[in-house]
Formats: structure tokens, sequence, C-alpha cells
């Protein structure tokens, strides 16, 4: 800072003595340089960064892990089968020769094969039998001859078919042949609807059936 302060004095000196300049115009040079050195005082030097530190990686490898030393097997043990002892001697029996003594016999023939037995006959089904009308104890009425038919002078044979139930009464009742006369074929159908009948029997269950009751009409009889 002094060499600074003397350079200017100098500066000043040779410049006053080259030219004449007034005592105001030398106080502003002289103030403008020590405002500059007092700028450079003021600031900071600004330390420059230091290199950077190289870092050296050095990568050890690891020693492979030792290999265990194969184990031989240890042999099985051998085991041996106990030695057979020897069975003891047994006496022999001595045998007697008899003249008499009787021949030995030939054994047994085995029994001849018999045959099985026929499965017994499977029991046939109990034989059923039809209803019956014509018992004489049923006392079932005759039909009415219808008046009309009486004096047209109408005849014919009626059959019905009636199913008779397992209690003796009808329970259906159809004209299968017709006389040929509507009147008379009605007339025997309401007369075999109040009939009784002998139901049907398979064994001694009584069951429902079919029976066919023919009816003939004749003004002659």
């Amino acid at each position: 800072m002094q060499y600074a302060a003397t350079a200017t004095v100098y500066s000043v000196n040779t410049y006053l003595t080259g030219r004449r300049i007034s005592t105001p115009g030398v106080a502003g040079i002289i103030a403008a340089h020590v405002a500059v050195a007092a700028l450079l005082a003021s600031l900071d030097a600004v330390p420059l960064p230091a290199p950077p530190t190289t870092l050296m990686v050095q990568v050890i490898r690891s020693a492979p892990p030792p290999v265990p030393e194969p184990v031989p097997p240890r042999p099985k043990p051998v085991e041996r089968a106990p030695a057979p002892q020897p069975k003891p001697a047994q006496p022999v029996q001595p045998q007697i020769l008899d003249s008499q003594a009787e021949a030995p016999t030939a054994p047994a023939e085995p029994p001849a094969f018999k045959e099985a037995p026929a499965p017994a006959p499977a029991p046939s089904p109990p034989a059923v039998s039809q209803p019956r009308f014509d018992a004489g104890y049923l006392q079932n009425p005759a039909p009415a001859y219808p008046a009309l038919s009486r004096r047209l002078g109408e005849e014919g044979k009626v059959v019905l078919r009636v199913f008779v139930d397992p209690s003796g009464h009808p329970s259906q009742v159809d004209v299968k042949t017709s006389s040929g006369s509507p009147r008379l074929d009605q007339a025997a159908q309401e007369a075999v609807w109040r009939w009784k009948f002998v139901s049907a029997r398979r064994g001694d269950e009584a069951i429902g059936a079919w029976v066919l009751v023919p009816i003939v009409f004749n003004l002659r009889g």
C-alpha cells in the first residue's frame, strides 16, 4: 500500500512539473487514487480450490473356500449266519417182520362226484279268478223292458263290459256290443249299475278286473 501511495505522489509531481494544474485538480486525482486503494484493500482474496484428491481402490479377491476332502464310506459289517447245529442222532427202532401180518390196505377211492341238486322251480303265481255275476245269492234284478220298445217290438242282445272293483261293485259300465236299440242298451246299463258281483281274486286277495255281461231282450220269453 505504501508503494502505491509513493507512486501516486511521484506521478503527481511529474504531472505538475510538466504541466501546470490547479490545486483542486490535484486533490481530486489524489482522492481518486486513495478510493481505488481502499476498494482494493476491502476486497477479500478468494482462495483457489484445492486440487481434488484421487482415491485409489484396490479389489482384493477372496480366496475360494477350501474343498472338503471326500470321506470314504464305512464298510457295513457283514452279518454271518449262525452255523447250523447238528441234530442229535435218533435211535432206529428195529422192525419185526410177522408172516401173519395183514397186507397193507389199498387207499380208499375218493367218493364219486355228485352233481349239485337242481334249484327248486320258482313257485308259480297264484291263479286269477274272474268276477262273477251269476251266483244265486246275489239276487241281481233283471233289467226293465222299455214300454216303447215293447210297442215297437224291439228285441236284441246287449254285451256290456264292466269293471268290478275289489269290493264287488261296478265302477265302469261300457257297451261292447249294441242290441241295435239305444233304449235297450240304456236299460241294460241302468240295471247292471245296481248289480252286485263276486270280485276277482288272485289267490286269497280280492282284485279289480273286467268282465263281459250279456243281456238278452226277448218279447217271446
